[in-house]
């Protein structure tokens, strides 16, 4: 076990676990007591009092007692979430679900079918992992805690904080970990935020009595929308130009009102594009084309080809993106469309032959700006069934010694350095496991999937333990659906770490990503790149079988029977502690010994310790087998004597 000062390693003690196991353990004792159960109504001024307390406490740093678990580590504490009873997200609209009240809520209790509208009351204590506020009914005269679980804020702005009204769609009634009732809410998708200054309740269509006032509506809602856009509030800024298109559309049409809902669509695919909400730009920008042929329309629609294709860019629909930016062109050819053009050409040339300036591509990387911007080339792999293994990537055609397989740009990335970046330890109620959990990769996939719902089934197509309620819907009227808790298992199961590219991190707050492609590689700990046979890499190098055996376990979910594992299982115990102990003695001279300029008898050492290691390998079972060990020691020999 790792010593309590590695910097890349979480320590817990066997109090803590225990402490954090017991935590889960009762509070789903107490739920399945009380299912069914009728609410009891708060007192309305001592709630907003606890909340107001807990919101300056967790202002100071102090957050313990505030309906999260903490895990105590070293020099702090980490979130700890339990994982293991999932609910699908509400796949129903809004308007075919039935309204009900705070007095309706039974306890550990999803409402089906239902919805509950609730403003806010008191301050937000916005925590890591968790923020929660108590909100009112709409009558005003009851109250209850409402909490959003990790999906906590959006575009930056905690949720709870971005609005005083809101809907919960099916709302799921329960305790917290310190066994208080909550409203709780797992799925962004779940909370409608009322971002206007309109209500819920109201539809497109009561908004005006006819074609005049609409229209009036529509373009004040317009300027709202420029002039939050110019303060740089986006969220707002989107909701208003939003809001003006559900009136100016139900007008009777005219050119006039056809040239103000073109102009929305405009405004609103700058926005989107600023809030990284691709599917949306592209398809608003395209809505706001005029097709005349007057200058100022021809203007006009060269910005909204310029912002279809900028969009179209950045989801990697190169093609696509080249076709809009041509159309730009012809428009306006003096613009300097050309620079995209040829910027896309050589995403062209990397997405489908594999050509790419790595030095160049390494160069351009900073801590202030840690993303490539290349496309992914994976034309030589497929995905198909690997027998024993569910799905695998498999290569279609012979590869030359040292040539590309695949080069594949991450789905979602999060740095260690960024803010973004959060680790939690989850207790997994299914296997009675406690694992590190990279949740700031987690949320981040969550929110890219919610800003741009056409990659959702990419990502939900990956392996995981929950698969969800089997539905595949991947939204409503009322926006995207993203189903977190597959995400969760998701991101598990397939995300990896980079390491640290830009300086030194813990393992509090690790560098995670997640590649689509790339998560299709089965493990083997030996791999391979052979034609028309599935490609293996292996998860984990220790050349250690129990410690690889274990890790493999806990974070992926198996057992390995690669032809390695096999051959050092049958190896007995005595002989992997034996091959163990001259392994971490090849490894300290490796590390103490320079290669450059090795004089004869440091190099016949090395040869002594590489001749040691091969003996403790039965010649038998590792004919044709990697020997792990070994590897490390090969290498320095090779580089001290090139000869």
């Amino acid at each position: 076990m790792a010593s309590e000062n590695h910097r890349d390693t979480i320590f817990l003690t066997k109090q803590e676990t225990e402490r954090i196991r017991n935590t889960v353990t009762n509070r789903e004792t107490k739920c399945m007591k009380l299912v069914g159960h009728g609410r009891e109504q708060r007192d309305l001024k001592a709630a907003i009092a606890q909340a107001t307390s807990a919101c300056l406490i967790a202002d100071m740093g102090g957050a313990w007692d505030s309906g999260v678990t903490h895990a105590k580590i070293q020099g702090g504490t980490l979130p700890a979430v339990a994982v293991g009873r999932p609910y699908p997200p509400c796949i129903a609209s809004f308007r075919d679900l039935e309204p009900m009240k705070l007095a309706d809520l039974r306890m550990d209790t999803h409402h089906h079918g239902r919805r509950l509208t609730v403003k806010r009351s008191s301050p937000v204590v916005s925590l890591a992992a968790v923020s929660w506020a108590m909100v009112l009914d709409d009558r005003g005269d009851d109250i209850e805690r409402l909490e959003v679980c990790l999906h906590n804020s959006r575009h930056g702005e905690d949720v709870l904080e971005s609005s005083s009204v809101f809907v919960i769609k099916e709302p799921y009634f329960t305790l917290t970990d310190q066994g208080e009732p909550t409203i709780r809410v797992d799925h962004p998708s779940d909370l409608i935020v009322s971002t206007t200054s309109l209500t819920l309740n109201n539809e497109a269509n009561d908004y005006a009595e006819d074609a005049a006032e609409a229209e009036k509506i529509a373009r004040r809602c317009k300027e709202e929308g420029n002039a939050a856009l110019q303060r740089k509030n986006l969220p707002l800024a989107h909701a208003k130009y939003t809001q003006g298109l559900k009136v100016a559309r139900q007008c009777v049409v005219s050119v006039t009102n056809s040239d103000l809902v073109r102009d929305i669509f405009r405004n609103r695919a700058r926005v989107n594009l600023l809030l990284n909400q691709l599917d949306e730009a592209k398809a608003d920008a395209k809505a706001s084309i005029i097709g005349r042929g007057d200058q100022r329309s021809k203007d006009l629609d060269s910005k909204a080809y310029f912002r279809a294709g900028c969009a179209a860019y950045n989801i990697g629909e190169y093609r696509e993106a080249k076709a809009l930016f041509e159309e730009q062109q012809k428009l306006t050819p003096d613009d300097g469309t050309s620079a995209n053009l040829r910027k896309i050409e050589m995403r062209l040339r990397e997405q489908e032959i594999g050509t790419y300036n790595l030095t160049k591509i390494r160069a351009g990387l900073s801590r202030d700006c840690p993303r490539v911007n290349v496309a992914s080339f994976t034309s030589n792999t497929m995905v198909k069934d690997s027998p024993g293994r569910g799905r695998g990537l498999f290569l279609i055609h012979d590869i030359p010694a040292g040539g590309l397989i695949m080069c594949e740009k991450a789905f979602c990335v999060v740095w260690g350095h960024e803010s973004e970046a959060l680790t939690a330890i989850a207790y997994d109620i299914r296997d009675d496991r406690i694992r590190v959990s990279p949740v700031g990769l987690h949320i981040s996939t969550v929110q890219k999937l919610l800003s741009n719902p056409s990659q959702i089934k990419r990502v939900m197509d990956l392996f995981s333990d929950y698969q969800g309620d089997g539905k595949n819907a991947f939204g409503t009227e009322d926006g995207p659906v993203v189903d977190t808790f597959q995400i969760h298992d998701i991101i598990s199961r397939n995300a990896f770490s980079p390491g640290s590219q830009f300086g030194e991190e813990a393992a509090e707050k690790a560098s995670t990503g997640l590649w689509t492609c790339a998560a299709y590689i089965n493990h083997s700990c030996i791999a391979n790149a052979r034609r028309n046979i599935s490609i293996f890499i292996s998860y984990d190098f220790s050349n250690d079988y129990d410690a690889r055996q274990t890790a493999l376990m806990t974070t992926w979910g198996f057992e390995c029977d690669c032809a390695l594992c096999v051959a050092e299982q049958a190896d007995g115990p005595a002989l992997r502690k034996r091959r163990w102990e001259l392994a971490r003695e090849a490894d300290w001279f490796v590390e103490r010994e320079s290669w450059v300029n090795a004089k004869r008898l440091t190099i016949a050492k090395a040869q002594r310790l590489a001749r040691d290691l091969d003996d403790a390998y039965d010649g038998t079972r590792y004919k044709n087998v990697s020997r792990l060990a070994t590897q490390r020691i090969r290498e320095w020999l090779t580089r001290a004597s090139p000869r």
